[in-house]
């Protein structure tokens, strides 16, 4: 086991405290964790790639732990109104359209690797920075609704772009003659 991958281990473990945080009324303690989960996750790929760190786990691990507090946080934030709920199942949907898609072609046997593709990079940093100014005007009231409206747009306009890109990718893969079985994904890969 590496270092980035306990690191991303811990992250994991930063998904319920965040979101139990935030339901029990102390939002601050909430921004706090997601700000560790974050730096968490800048740290462990820094060391993968400065130290050559990089595991098959750790590919999978690490944007496993990104979806579960991204997905987490965003179905805290619709159940609690500070998002529409429309952006949260638009969010949810296309995670579960692409782990979908990668299980029926590996039932189907035809593997895919996955490729982080630039628009999705996007879509993730896209989401992260919404769930932070949600969460920091919950824990501070600084009253950033307007760049929120803006925001939510963005990540709107991401994450159908990036799920269109999976479509098509997914459907000429399945499409092809050759099985595509590929190099699993590269640590800090994020689908």
């Amino acid at each position: 086991m590496t270092i980035p991958n306990l690191i991303t281990i811990a992250r994991l473990f930063l998904v319920p405290l965040t979101i139990w945080l935030l339901i029990s009324g102390y939002p601050t303690l909430a921004f706090c964790a997601f700000v560790v989960a974050g730096i968490s996750d800048g740290v462990d790929g820094l060391i993968a790639r400065q130290f050559n760190q990089y595991s098959v786990i750790g590919a999978y691990l690490d944007p496993l732990a990104d979806k579960a507090l991204l997905v987490s946080i965003y179905v805290t934030f619709a159940i609690t109104g500070e998002l529409p709920v429309w952006l949260t199942i638009l969010v949810v949907s296309r995670d579960m359209l692409i782990v979908g898609g990668v299980i029926l072609a590996w039932m189907l046997d035809r593997p895919i690797a996955m490729r982080p593709r630039v628009v999705s990079k996007t879509n993730t940093v896209v989401q992260i920075v919404l769930a932070a100014v949600v969460l920091a005007d919950v824990a501070f009231s600084f009253g950033f609704e307007p760049i929120t409206n803006v925001l939510i747009g963005i990540v709107s306009v991401f994450t159908l772009a990036s799920a269109v890109v999976y479509v098509v990718d997914w459907m000429r893969h399945m499409g092809s003659d050759a099985t595509a079985s590929g190099p699993p994904p590269s640590a800090g890969a994020k689908i």
